[in-house]
């Protein structure tokens, strides 16, 4: 795992936060619910890109469409492509970008990317918003964990061994940025779907 502490400075998250806002309008936030039991996720999510992650009763899986109206994706700013490319430092673009927006009482419990054939490809997470206490596991869930704060601008990189550890967000910390108003935090999570 690499913490890239403030990789966006400040005007750099004003302007990725009007390209989600801009997304949203055409994707909007939807609640995801947990295979099986139906149960909401507290996470509300949207996707940008060729793929979107789904969380469904039937399972995970990758669409090319929004669950709800129906349509495509948008595709992924170019500014956000940008991002990937200089912080993972690979040539081949993401395929998916999960937009989670977390409210002051959402979490999400500990788990790994485990849905997409490019197990090697890393993948790249932007917060945006309030602090988040983020808990980064090892490869099996009794692994000993560890707490770290990622705030406004922050970046970390799943590579390596790290790729298929298990992760989570334990909480957010209300009023610790003035990014949003409405309060909360946007995270962006770029993966690699297919083999490049």
């Amino acid at each position: 795992m690499r913490l890239l502490p403030g990789f966006l400075d400040g005007d750099a998250q004003r302007a990725l936060l009007a390209r989600i806002r801009a997304l949203l309008a055409e994707a909007p936030l939807y609640s995801p619910v947990m295979p099986r039991s139906g149960k909401p996720l507290s996470v509300r999510m949207s996707n940008c890109g060729p793929l979107g992650w789904l969380s469904e009763i039937g399972g995970y899986r990758y669409s090319g469409t929004h669950p709800l109206t129906g349509a495509p994706w948008p595709a992924i700013p170019a500014p956000v492509l940008d991002l990937w490319s200089r912080a993972t430092g690979v040539a081949y673009p993401p395929e998916a970008c999960l937009i989670n927006y977390y409210g002051p009482d959402a979490r999400l419990g500990l788990h790994r990317d485990e849905d997409e054939d490019a197990k090697g490809a890393p993948i790249l997470s932007i917060s945006l918003g309030d602090t988040a206490l983020f808990r980064m596991g090892g490869p099996t869930r009794k692994s000993p964990t560890r707490s770290v704060h990622l705030t406004s601008g922050d970046c970390v990189v799943l590579e390596g061994p790290s790729r298929d550890w298990f992760h989570g967000v334990d909480r957010i910390l209300p009023g610790t940025s003035r990014l949003l108003p409405e309060g909360g935090r946007f995270n962006l999570t770029l993966r690699r779907v297919t083999q490049p």
